[in-house]
């Protein structure tokens, strides 16, 4: 792999890049990902701390999540109709009220299941809208030979907050309450459409005089006509349904099997660290060849699922975790980097949105299947099963020329 990776002159340094208009990008979505890490850790526990009961918390949790797969294709089509910059702030304003909203049931002790679903629903609605802009607004913000350099700064930021921010809303929940920790989270979306009013407003949209089924189709064509596309997300939708299930479903039973609650949890940590130290080491980092790269580090993800399947140790599995986290890393830059540089700029949030719709789906699938799996076939069997497929599933576009020789 010594002709994969090299080393280059920064196009852009990284200090003008922190210091321009993507800073402003970087520092909102940087307050946004804070948030969103803790919400799920706030609600969770909230909901837990105010009522006690599990099937509330599922409710809760189910009323977001489906509306953010139901309208994570409208959302794309949204972000290619108008102003990204626009569609940004308002959306974080909107979430930052239903979070307070949520608050303020939980901080008046007026706990009501039915108005704790309702604005858990809004918030997911609202982050189908969101995450379409978000990938979609960086070719708007630097050129594109700094694609990659920016997109590996997401990434940085991205992971750093995943591992401080359940952290930090676990501490608010014990301190403060949960009312306390979801008011802080309100707080981070309203931070954040400040930070994004300071972007650039862009080009308006040409208007198309078209309905919005009429574009959603049209982007569903630009999906399906780019080949490299539809096969590097049925990739990712693959590895997703082997590897998200047995992962967390399987591998805590495997890890707490043999080394308690503190293995997996060291395990866990260890896979944020090597996630986290890719990430960063890839802003200096140029592949010739992202597709074909991409793939083969992201087969080492599933390094970590073979290593549950021959030890099941921690001390066996966090190293694998560790080198799988690099690879995910590199596969998630260099997969985001093309996507953007490569699909038309009107197109690129519509196309966005198809790929996280197919990739998403897999998972709920794989977490019903692993644990029944698990039991009927042993769960350090299933595990190596899935490692295996889940290299396999990365390195299948590679059958592909296109994928093999695209280069940046």
């Amino acid at each position: 792999m010594t002709d994969t990776v090299r080393t280059s002159e920064l196009p852009t340094p990284v200090r003008e890049l922190l210091t321009g208009r993507f800073a402003w990008f970087l520092a909102g979505r940087t307050v946004d990902l804070a948030g969103s890490s803790m919400t799920t850790v706030a609600l969770s526990l909230a909901v837990l701390q105010a009522t006690g009961s599990a099937s509330d918390l599922g409710v809760v949790l189910a009323a977001n999540i489906v509306p953010n797969l139901t309208l994570l294709l409208v959302g794309g089509t949204v972000a290619d109709r108008m102003r990204r910059r626009r569609l940004l702030v308002a959306a974080n304003l909107i979430s930052g009220a239903l979070l307070a909203g949520m608050a303020a049931l939980l901080l008046a002790g007026a706990y009501h299941l039915p108005a704790l679903a309702l604005l858990s629903f809004g918030t997911g609605a609202v982050s189908a809208f969101t995450a379409p802009a978000l990938r979609g607004i960086v070719p708007e913000l630097v050129p594109r030979h700094d694609l990659f350099r920016a997109n590996a700064l997401l990434a940085s930021s991205q992971n750093t907050v995943r591992i401080v921010g359940p952290v930090v809303a676990s501490v608010l929940v014990a301190t403060a309450g949960g009312g306390w920790a979801l008011a802080v989270d309100g707080l981070s979306c309203w931070m954040a459409a400040l930070a994004f009013l300071r972007l650039p407003g862009g080009s308006r949209p040409p208007a198309s005089g078209q309905r919005l089924l009429r574009e959603l189709a049209d982007g569903w064509a630009v999906f399906r006509s780019l080949r490299w596309v539809v096969l590097m997300a049925m990739s990712f939708a693959l590895v997703n349904a082997f590897n998200v299930g047995p992962w967390n479903v399987l591998g805590p039973e495997v890890v707490m099997g043999q080394d308690g609650a503190v293995g997996w949890g060291a395990v866990q940590a260890v896979r944020a660290a090597g996630l986290l130290v890719m990430s960063v080491v890839a802003v200096r980092l140029v592949f010739r060849r992202p597709l074909r790269d991409g793939r083969i580090w992201g087969a080492l993800a599933g390094l970590p699922l073979l290593a549950l399947g021959w030890s099941g140790t921690a001390w066996v599995v966090a190293p694998a975790a560790f080198v799988g986290g690099l690879g995910f890393s590199v596969a998630a830059i260099t997969w985001e980097s093309t996507l953007q540089e490569a699909v038309p700029q009107q197109s690129l949030s519509r196309v966005t949105a198809y790929d996280d719709l197919l990739s998403f789906l897999a998972i709920p699938l794989s977490q019903l299947l692993a644990g029944p799996l698990g039991r009927a076939a042993g769960a350090r069997e299933v595990c190596t099963l899935c490692g295996i497929g889940c290299i396999a599933s990365c390195v299948l576009p590679l059958l592909d020329r296109q994928v093999r020789t695209m280069e940046s």
